[in-house]
């Protein structure tokens, strides 16, 4: 990642980490006030984390809600059919959509075959290219 990209999780949640430091900001500045006894130094301290949670709070609800994905573009993704590392053993991936419908992908990391499935994670499976056994589970 260069400088000045973001990763899309911190891009993502930019707005809803300013408002939650905001209103962290919010409680601890006038809880210091309350429990200070009013001295001086706790207040010169409490009053800029205040006034900060106000400034933070109205800059995250002024920001664009950049979490907003076209549902396309969550459908159309693959994971990168890619040899994975040696292990001593064989190595396979596997990705299961959590929105309908629900699709599997498996990737084997020997040859780096990428295989969609409908559904959850099958019980065994078998890579077709290389005929590398990937798992088999037993009941």
């Amino acid at each position: 990642m260069s400088e000045g990209e973001t990763s899309s999780s911190s891009r993502g949640y930019r707005r809803m980490n300013l408002i939650i430091s905001a209103w962290v900001c919010l409680v601890i500045g006038p809880g210091i006030i309350l429990y200070s006894e009013n001295s001086p130094l706790l207040l010169a301290f409490a009053a800029p984390i205040a006034i900060a949670g106000i400034f933070l709070l109205l800059i995250g609800l002024r920001l664009p809600n950049e979490e907003d994905v076209d549902p396309a573009e969550i459908a159309a993704w693959e994971p990168d059919a890619t040899m994975l590392p040696e292990a001593g053993r064989v190595m396979y991936r596997i990705d299961t959509t959590l929105n309908e419908p629900i699709r599997t992908s498996i990737l084997c990391g020997q040859c780096g075959n990428l295989e969609w499935v409908e559904g959850g994670k099958p019980k065994f499976f078998d890579c077709i290219f290389c005929d590398a056994k990937l798992w088999e589970e037993e009941e």
